[in-house]
């Protein structure tokens, strides 16, 4: 039974609303309240897909949302880039220089520091960024205004006094849309492959695993570790390579991991984001 609905986590207007919309426009949003709402809508029946955002350019990894990854059963069947473009957003018929505090999620408010600090705009911490918004828009209070998305403006009548005001231009989030059953079709000229591992307890362990990545010629674009229920001595990796495992070097390279492995689990294999490449373009030294 399919729904044609797709979760994500936040009130409609959100930046995971607006990323729905952009990757899956022909499919229905379904706002959550949490991540984990989110990932058991799919499990449930009640969407067919989840969008959960990853990481930003500016802000970096998205709290707690890597442990989420490996428990919720789910397979990353795609990722989707989402350009974050930050609206200031008051009642109608409100001036910028009437507008004192600004509220929104911790993440966006430390993407727009530049603005707030030279017209003298307080920060305020919201629920989320649409709910900021959502929350303007009832208090009527022309000298606070949220920051958030167009897209949330136009859903609660807010007029925008400024767009962009990010600090930097190229500020993006990457979400991974995820399924109940995997999709590892070579759908792309240029597949990702997505797993979490841990090491084996013997000497220089993940040196060695690694080494077999480095041997073969595939490319790790991430790698990031995080404590397994609150254990330090046991850790869980995270890792994005570029290719499919039917590459040759891809096979190799996993097979020399599982060697050093006590756990390996393949998340998701993708095609890559088209904007992939730009966002590395923008981020490369010229």
């Amino acid at each position: 039974m399919t729904t044609n609905r797709i979760a994500f986590q936040g009130e409609p207007g959100a930046y995971s609303h607006e990323a729905c919309r952009s990757a899956r426009p022909d499919m229905t949003p379904l706002p959550c309240r949490t991540f984990e709402d989110v990932v058991e809508a799919v499990r449930s029946n009640a969407a067919d897909l989840a969008m959960l955002p990853v990481e930003n350019s500016t802000y970096g990894r998205v709290a707690d949302i890597h442990h989420l990854l490996p428990e919720s059963g789910l397979r990353i069947i795609d990722e989707a880039f989402v350009r974050v473009h930050i609206s200031l957003l008051a009642v109608p018929g409100t001036t910028l220089d009437q507008v004192r505090e600004a509220m929104s999620h911790t993440v966006l408010l430390g993407q727009c520091r530049g603005f707030l600090r030279r017209h003298d705009i307080r920060a305020l911490t919201g629920a989320d960024t649409a709910g900021s918004a959502k929350e303007v828009a009832a208090r009527g209070n022309p000298s606070l205004a949220a920051l958030a998305a167009p897209l949330a403006g136009e859903i609660y009548g807010l007029d925008r006094l400024a767009d962009r005001i990010e600090d930097r231009q190229n500020n993006t989030t990457r979400f991974l849309i995820m399924s109940r059953e995997a999709d590892d079709r070579r759908r792309s000229d240029r597949m990702l492959t997505s797993f979490v591992f841990r090491v084996r307890n013997i000497p220089a362990a993940l040196y060695k695993a690694m080494g077999g990545f480095a041997t073969n010629g595939v490319n790790m674009t991430k790698l990031e570790s995080y404590m397994v229920d609150g254990v330090f001595t046991a850790t869980q990796f995270y890792a994005d390579i570029e290719g499919h495992p039917e590459d040759a070097n891809v096979a190799r390279a996993l097979e020399e991991l599982r060697y050093y492995t006590s756990m390996l689990d393949i998340l998701g294999v993708y095609p890559a984001d088209p904007l992939r490449e730009a966002q590395r373009q923008a981020t490369t030294p010229q």
